[in-house]
């Protein structure tokens, strides 16, 4: 059964975006409430009211401080029902697949129609989720070539021990010291792995490391 009114939030970097959006939202259903904004993932935790949660929430990917990644990981753990709708220009299959396996219930480009960002809110607060053909036949590629890795996630040994090395408590020039390597050297593991695994803070890398099972948390 559809809420009435759905209540939603946004998360993105871009303000102007954001006001646009609102703009659009409103125009497709009035019946639309966005409880609040928010720049990235840290500015969502301070904004968002446990007793007064959004439905929907529509999220994007590359934003500073707290990534898409981080920020829909926070979410799964502190407000597992609270649902996430991904409105991002990227499309890459990898990127795509796997904020589906973090959980997001739908994924639509920024440039999309207000006829379909409609028909993905009704669905996903309605159905719990939302699936276009072309979202679908980026999971069934998944599915059907699970050994195709792309290059983002081949970590070469080195790299994967400054990741299980940077889980720890340890700074970045005791895990220099730890590997024999030069301070410089270990910048350049970890401004690599920032690239490769699309995060952008230790915490990014730390949330990775647990997903893919290389630490184990106790």
């Amino acid at each position: 059964m559809t809420p009435n009114p759905i209540k939603l939030a946004l998360v993105d970097d871009h303000k102007l975006f954001r006001k646009g959006l609102i703009s659009l939202i409103e125009y497709v259903n009035p019946n639309y409430s966005v409880l609040f904004e928010a720049d990235d993932g840290l500015d969502l935790q301070k904004k968002i009211n446990p007793n007064n949660l959004p439905h929907i929430i529509l999220l994007d990917i590359n934003m500073p401080k707290m990534s898409g990644f981080e920020t829909l990981a926070w979410l799964n753990q502190h407000h597992p029902l609270v649902k996430v709708l991904v409105v991002s220009m990227v499309e890459k299959e990898e990127t795509i697949v796997q904020m589906l396996k973090l959980g997001a219930k739908g994924y639509l480009s920024k440039d999309v129609e207000p006829t379909e960002l409609s028909e993905a809110l009704v669905s996903i607060a309605s159905k719990g989720f939302y699936y276009t053909d072309f979202i679908t036949g980026k999971l069934v590629h998944s599915l059907q070539h699970p050994d195709e890795k792309s290059a983002q996630h081949q970590l070469s040994p080195q790299e994967k021990e400054f990741l299980k090395l940077a889980c720890t408590e340890l700074t970045y020039a005791q895990i220099a010291d730890q590997m024999c390597l030069s301070p410089k050297t270990i910048d350049g593991y970890r401004n690599t792995l920032f690239e490769k695994l699309e995060v952008k803070s230790r915490v990014g890398l730390v949330l990775y490391a647990v997903r893919n099972n290389l630490i184990k948390v106790e």
